[in-house]
């Protein structure tokens, strides 16, 4: 199989889709790869070595686009690319498309097999190739928010961890999965004092025992949401429905009562945001106010440490992009029910039901297209959710 990386296009991205390393895993299967010139030489990868990995360097993404069998990506590809998308071709990248009804249209009228890092499972019901740049955003939520907590930044002028004789910052974290958790050893480590809220009793156990106390365990409701928010100096958005649009947590109103000043930073923006005064933004203008209320909600944050995240990040999607070459996207998502829950746009048609259901457009059963027993497409939408 040909695969294509082209150089990422939004604003500030400096991440790729395959490290010259995984260039090499697929050449050395026997597969061929073509890289855009200079893709990925902002964070120390020339094409010197990708050529040295096996791979063939190419001037445009037109011609990646053109030639590649399957095309690889960080970002969810922008209209103009989409439109290069054909008939039989595979994509491969994050979508996040219950946010963006204008991607979704546009794939499903490429015809092109586009597969979702975001909705990929595992067998422990995780979301691996989401995981690692979870990681990230959840570790620079902190370290954003208190930057921009500084004075000079427009914040209160606030000391996340305060010092002798003045008491820490308060920090709220909404959501105890992998952001949440890795924003409170964050926040944590810096002395903050911190509050986290999810909805499972059981996780916030778990939570409890490893942060030994030094974490507030709070169970999520309105009205703990309200008071917690009130009082924070810095509110981080770390909530998650697989594939689906994010719940709206924060709402104007109690934006407009929080302290002038604070900040918030929105994980979940790439799926709509659960802050109801959120809108994406870029790492060039990474902040805006509503009512005194800092708001930080790059939709790329892992892209502001781009060497880190593009190695972490292929070193989980690594496995998958050589199924995907070996097999082809039809055998591959066949054999295996968690990729087969990646597969979010096929022949046309919106194959994820979250996603589906977040648009409000029709669903289709992967299975139904790919000739596959009902039960797989079942066993996908029971892993995704």
């Amino acid at each position: 199989m040909l695969i294509g990386v082209p150089k990422e296009i939004k604003n500030h991205e400096y991440r790729i889709g395959l490290t010259p390393a995984s260039v090499r895993e697929l050449v050395e299967r026997g597969h061929s790869v073509i890289v855009e010139t200079n893709g990925a030489v902002e964070i120390g990868f020339e094409d010197a070595d990708y050529q040295a990995a096996g791979a063939t360097i190419v001037d445009t993404p037109e011609e990646i686009f053109a030639k590649a069998d399957m095309v690889v990506k960080v970002k969810e590809p922008q209209p103009h690319e989409c439109r290069q998308l054909r008939e039989g071709q595979l994509l491969f990248t994050y979508l996040h498309l219950a946010a963006d009804a204008e991607q979704a249209e546009l794939l499903a009228a490429s015809g092109a097999s586009c597969v979702a890092y975001e909705t990929v499972t595992d067998a422990a019901n995780g979301l691996p190739l989401l995981a690692p740049m979870s990681e990230v955003a959840g570790r620079l939520s902190v370290q954003a928010g208190a930057y921009h907590l500084q004075k000079a930044q427009g914040g209160m002028g606030a000391l996340l961890g305060g010092v002798p004789g003045v008491a820490p910052a308060k920090v709220l974290i909404i959501g105890g999965g992998v952001v949440g958790t890795q924003a409170a050893t964050m926040a944590v480590g810096l002395g903050a004092e911190v509050t986290l809220l999810d909805r499972s009793l059981p996780r916030l156990r778990q939570l409890d025992t490893e942060f030994a106390g030094r974490v507030k365990c709070v169970y999520s409701s309105s009205e703990s949401i309200e008071t917690y928010a009130l009082e924070a100096d810095l509110v981080i958005g770390a909530v998650l429905i697989p594939g689906a649009a994010a719940p709206k947590l924060l709402s104007r109103d109690l934006i407009s009562r929080m302290k002038r000043g604070s900040v918030v930073v929105d994980v979940a923006i790439d799926q709509g945001g659960c802050f109801e005064t959120s809108k994406a933004t870029t790492h060039q203008e990474p902040t805006y106010v509503v009512d005194g209320v800092i708001h930080y909600c790059v939709a790329n944050m892992p892209g502001a440490v781009a060497r880190t995240s593009t190695m972490a990040l292929t070193n989980a999607t690594l496995p998958f992009v050589l199924a995907l070459a070996d097999k082809g996207v039809e055998q591959a998502v066949a054999a295996n029910p968690h990729l087969l829950a990646g597969l979010n746009v096929y022949k046309g048609k919106i194959t994820c039901q979250p996603v589906a259901e977040a648009l409000n457009a029709e669903y289709v059963p992967p299975a139904a297209l790919l000739g596959l027993a009902p039960e797989l497409s079942q066993a996908a939408v029971a892993s995704v959710k």
